[in-house]
């Protein structure tokens, strides 16, 4: 695969990789709800030439949902140019075919469905129905975070994440999914054998999702019960955006 670690990354702690602002609860997380951290020192070591993922190393650079038509300052020269060469309408912004074609690679190839789902966290809020070069500048950011864990917890240098794998890499960050619901998740990318595993962008996918529906059902568990009350609306409006992207 492409080099993935072209740019030097930060010292990873387990951590749950951002979400936009408009999906966090901006709580502190509770008792119950986080996994304690690992022991200070514990590092992962730096994955061979051969074990990589076509996407740069998390850039240290603030942003943000806002409009417009510029990358933060700092933002990678190959992110720049990720951007540029699928816009090839010059509009500054870019559609889920021309994000997929970005996130693609000849080794690995985004599912549509993996990149509606993006386009859904990290759209631009005055054209929902694209991403400008903030919004892409986050995403790149945090699926560099993504793949450090994909990395970490791919024990097997298979490639893919099976089911011990994924629980415990969201374990990792916080989140204590009992293993029907792993099951769940893996059911869905159940290949034409039957074997269940994840490749790296079904990962993300499945990622983004606990964590999206866990910073939601938060904002409704005031007082950290693990249990909440739903409308019936509210209900709809906080499952289906995730599970029809």
């Amino acid at each position: 695969m492409s080099d993935y670690g072209r740019y030097p990354a930060p010292n990873y702690a387990p951590s749950a990789p951002p979400m936009p602002d408009s999906y966090s609860a901006g709580r502190p997380p509770p008792e119950g709800y986080a996994h304690p951290p690992p022991p200070e020192g514990y590092a992962h070591p730096t994955p061979p030439a051969s074990y990589s993922y076509p996407y740069p190393s998390p850039w240290a650079s603030g942003a943000g949902g806002a409009g417009g038509s510029y990358f933060p300052p700092g933002t990678p020269p190959e992110v720049i140019r990720s951007f540029q060469a699928v816009d090839r309408d010059r509009s500054g912004f870019i559609e889920e075919s021309e994000l997929q074609a970005a996130l693609s690679s000849a080794n690995h190839k985004f599912s549509i469905r993996t990149v509606r789902l993006l386009m859904f966290l990290f759209k631009n809020p005055n054209k929902p129905s694209k991403m400008g070069p903030v919004e892409f500048a986050a995403l790149w950011g945090c699926l560099g975070q993504w793949q450090a864990i994909f990395y970490r917890f791919d024990r097997d240098r298979s490639g893919k994440i099976d089911s011990v794998e994924l629980k415990d890499a969201l374990m990792s960050l916080g989140y204590a999914v009992p293993p029907s619901v792993i099951q769940v998740l893996i059911s869905n990318y159940t290949d034409v054998y039957g074997r269940g595993a994840l490749n790296f962008d079904n990962f993300v996918e499945c990622g983004m999702i606990v964590k999206g529906l866990t910073e939601k059902f938060k904002e409704k568990d005031t007082r950290y019960t693990g249990s909440a009350t739903f409308s019936y609306d509210d209900f709809l409006l906080m499952i289906i955006p995730f599970i029809v992207p």
